[in-house]
This record gives structure tokens, sequence and C-alpha cells, in this order.
């Protein structure tokens, strides 16, 4: 019985984590846009990493330019990472064509021996960038109309170094891309709520912006960069340390940037990898702490259902187990989901919590252990 003991105690832990975290998400204020940001617009710099991308680059690259931010304060810089498709030439093609507003620019890595690709892209573009604020997304992403003017308006009400900002996978009706979509809308919940209330540093590199100036005052990417991933979450604890009280989340429909989902399974799985891949090399004990927890209880029901086989009391905790967890999260996941317009989905919350179970622990367990590939390229 000690086992249903320990797993108790992992759920206590849990629930009371993901109750702070119901909290909190539900006190970020909601921005409203207002039609004109006082003062001085601040300007910004896009930089879009690009590789192989030629699917999506003019997707993106569109939405961009139906800003209705003024294209006078702000500048596109795409970083084509050693592209063996069209992208480059369909990215001098747009320039061409796009009459100079905004103005965008291409530059190209050199063939440098290094393990992480896209922070020398970034690193890249920062480096060629003339505006005071450098703004993050994917080549694979599409920006709404008004995402540069919710940025303008935080720095202005907020006075930030660092915001944060939401994403979200755009819908398909296959399993793999539902479940996928339930699983970010938790990671994105999170990250607002832990941004907000200042427990531990999140972001994701599609939709995030800081101070030119600041990334260089912390020394870039220096210290992250032999690690493939991490060019948001490291990033940005490193500028958190030096400006703990710097940091927002941007809460704002305006602002939510829509990004392609893994197409299948093994993408996904090895996206998750990848990402998991950056726990190991977090400086942020906080975070740390809060994996493991994570962790540890949903390795406990894979311990239940072991145990389950020769004894049938483990297995009834094992659903116990499935049906309280699932409690627990079912608030969290519906406000979340109701910032996000995917209320729809969480009919199928339930079911798929064994199966989120499974590939946290598989995801975990790979990503401190295993190698992945990533745009093509086999990394540790």
């Amino acid at each position: 019985m000690w086992l249903i003991g320990i797993t108790a105690f992992l759920f206590l832990a849990y629930a009371i984590l993901i109750l702070f975290y119901t909290r909190s998400w539900k006190q970020i204020p909601l921005q409203v846009l207002t039609k004109t940001a006082p003062g001085t617009p601040p300007t910004f710099s896009i930089i879009i990493p690009a590789r192989n991308e030629e699917q999506h680059i003019i997707r993106l690259l569109t939405s961009i330019k139906e800003q209705t931010y003024s294209s006078a304060h702000f500048e596109v810089i795409v970083a084509d990472d050693h592209s063996d498709d069209s992208t480059a030439a369909l990215v001098e093609a747009f320039i061409t064509n796009g009459e100079g507003r905004p103005p965008i620019r291409l530059l190209s890595l050199k063939n440098d021996a290094i393990n992480s690709y896209k922070k020398k892209a970034i690193e890249t573009g920062i480096a060629a960038a003339i505006n005071e604020w450098i703004i993050c997304t994917d080549a694979d992403c599409i920006v709404p109309a008004q995402w540069l003017q919710s940025f303008a308006e935080t720095i202005k009400k907020t006075d930030p170094v660092f915001i944060a900002a939401p994403v979200a996978f755009l819908e398909e009706g296959s399993l793999v891309n539902l479940f996928q979509d339930l699983d970010f809308l938790t990671l994105q919940g999170i990250t607002g709520a832990s941004v907000y209330k200042n427990v531990h540093t999140m972001c994701n590199g599609a939709n995030l912006a800081y101070q030119r100036k600041v990334f260089y005052e912390v020394e870039g990417f220096k210290g992250i960069d032999t690690i493939a991933s991490g060019d948001d979450m490291l990033l940005m604890h490193k500028i958190w340390k030096c400006y703990p009280k710097k940091i927002q989340y941007l809460k704002s429909k305006e602002a939510i940037v829509r990004t392609e989902a893994a197409a299948n399974w093994k993408a996904f799985i090895n996206q998750r990898i990848r990402w998991a891949s950056k726990a190991t090399s977090y400086d942020d004990k906080r975070i740390f702490s809060v994996l493991i927890l994570v962790y540890l209880f949903n390795f406990s029901f894979l311990v239940l259902l072991i145990a389950g086989f020769f004894n049938k009391i483990y297995f009834y905790a094992f659903l116990a187990g499935w049906l309280l967890k699932t409690i627990v999260e079912l608030p969290f996941i519906t406000s979340v989901a109701s910032f996000f317009n995917k209320q729809q989905r969480l009919i199928f919350f339930f079911i798929f919590q064994p199966l989120h179970i499974a590939y946290t622990i598989l995801a975990g367990f790979l990503g401190s252990f295993g190698k992945y590939e990533w745009k093509g390229r086999r990394v540790k």
C-alpha cells in the first residue's frame, strides 16, 4: 500500500501546482487594444530563422505585410539557414515585388560547423537589425494583423525588457493534431501563469520580443550556444537574472501567433524530445523542480499500471488517478481554451489522458539521454 501512499502524495503536490496555475492564469489582465499607443512608437526588427520553409515562408511574410502597425516602424529580416529548397528564392521574389513595405532583408548563414543553427540564425539577424526591439517568430507561423500593435501597447504600458506572448496550433481534423492542440494549450497556460507570477521563466520562440541592447548586455547566446534548442527559454532566463521585474506576458487575443503542429506522431515525439532536451541545461532551478514533480507524477501511473497485473487494487488506483487528474486539470485548460477559442476540442480531454501520460514519460526520458532530428539534422 506504500505505493498508493506515494502516488497520493505526488497527486496532492501536483494538484496544488495546477490550482496555482489556474488562479494565476485567470488573474492575468486581458489586454484590449486602443486605437493608438501614446508617445513615440516602439520600433521592431522581426527576425525569422528559416530552413527549408518553401511551403510556409510566403504565408508568413504576407501576414506581416498586412500589419496595422506603421511599416515605418518595423523591418523584417529572414535568416536563411542553409536551405536546400526554394526558400531563399521565394523570399527574394517577395522582396522584389513587395514595393518596399515593410523593408525586408534576406541574410544567409555561412557554412559554420555548429550545434545550434537556429541561435546562429537569430544572432545573425540581430547583428543586422537597426531597431530597438527584436521580435522573433518562426517561418511556419501566421501572425495576426494587430500583432505588432499589441506588443507596442504593452511596451508603453509596462516598460518591459522581455515579452513572452501566446502561440496556438493551426487546427486540423487529425487525431495527432487534436492531441497536440490540447497538450499545447496546457503549456501555454502554464507559460502565462508562471511569467505573470514570476515563479519561473517560460516562453515560446514563435512569439516573443526583447530589447536589442539587452540581448547584447547579457552577451546573447554565449554560454548556451552549444545547445541545439533553447533560443527562447534559456535566453529568457539570462535576461530575467538581470531584469527579474521587467519580464511580461502579453495576454492579448490580437497577439496570438498560429503555427503548424507536427504532421504525424513521429514528428510530434521528436519535437517534444527536442523541447525536453533543454531541461538539463536550465539554470532556473525553480522550473527544474516543477519538471521533476510532473515527471514523477506521470511516472507513478506507469508503476501503478504494472503493479496492477499483480494486484488489481493498483489498477483501480490507476483508474482513480486518471479521473482525479482530469478533474484537477479541467478548470485550468477550460480557461486557457476559452482565451484561444478552442473550447470545442475539450470533449477529448479525458480520453487523451493515458496517451499524455505515456508521451510525457517517453519524451522526458529520451530528451535527457537520446538524440533527435531537427530540420534534417541529427543533434544531441
